[in-house]
């Protein structure tokens, strides 16, 4: 199953292609004025707070999963129907788009890619932008959850294997938290930022490089992997270089928003799991 699609590739695909645009940034702006000034032609916007997580208490953690009905209503405001094929990316190495990727397949989709590199790789392969809303005819896909592993905060708290916090290495370690209420990591988790899965260009690595990461992080062949971020966004990113890497990994949605706000889970510093 692919996991990614090259600028070319795109520009030359005959089928039909919906095309996701997933621009946002941990603490904001929005990324919908960027979109506006300039994206894939017949992209359509996704709100990631908005469409692409539900909106719970604190201790649900900051993006809980949407329900499967808000998701299907989304997707099908974006133009998508069955058989579609659904290509997302955003303009900082696919870490936000990743989070689309990831529900689309979890709620059964099975051809939904990333576009290696997002924006920047488009316009550098000679892609043309287009300006303004994109509002395309309604699709009728069907949806239901449940297609790719989850654990929730007990499965996190007792895994078996190999989790992994794709945050950036200062937060894993509590030298400093902007957004949740603790600084730390779960205990055993094992320090793997999102961001050492790509290159300076902002695209993946080749599997052969990610394979060799995740193997020197513990992950073996048929082991148990899950991972987890801030609020089960760049985790999604996670799973995505892990699946190119030839391992199938967990996914933790309420990740360390949701553990830090349980004042009875334990909390780990330093560099060590």
């Amino acid at each position: 199953m692919s996991i990614l699609i090259q600028a070319p590739e795109l520009m030359s695909s005959t089928g039909r292609v919906v095309l996701l645009d997933v621009r946002w940034k941990l603490g904001g702006p929005p990324g919908h004025a960027d979109y506006l000034a300039g994206h894939l032609p017949g992209a359509v916007f996704v709100g990631l707070d908005t469409e692409l997580a539900a909106h719970g208490e604190p201790r649900d953690g900051r993006h809980p999963l949407p329900s499967i009905e808000a998701l299907q209503a989304a997707a099908r405001r974006w133009g998508i129907s069955a058989g579609d094929t659904v290509v997302a990316y955003d303009d900082n190495g696919n870490l936000a788009a990743a989070r689309a990727w990831w529900l689309l397949r979890w709620a059964g989709l099975d051809d939904v890619r990333l576009l290696d590199g997002g924006l920047a790789a488009w316009v550098a392969a000679g892609g043309a932008l287009e300006t303004g809303d994109v509002a395309p005819p309604p699709g009728d896909v069907t949806l239901d959850g449940g297609h790719a592993p989850t654990i929730d905060i007990d499965g996190a708290a007792s895994y078996p294997g190999v989790l992994l916090d794709a945050r950036a290495a200062e937060r894993y370690a509590g030298e400093t938290e902007p957004i949740d209420p603790k600084a730390g990591h779960i205990p055993g988790a094992v320090s793997a930022p999102t961001t050492d899965n790509l290159d300076a260009a902002g695209r993946f690595r080749p599997a052969e490089e990610l394979r060799r990461r995740f193997e020197a992080l513990g992950v073996r062949e048929g082991s148990d992997v899950a991972a987890y971020c801030g609020s089960g966004v760049t985790a999604a990113h996670e799973v995505a270089a892990l699946a190119i890497a030839g391992f199938d990994a967990a996914l933790y949605p309420g990740s360390w928003s949701q553990w830090s706000n349980h004042d009875d889970r334990p909390v780990a510093t330093g560099t060590a799991p």
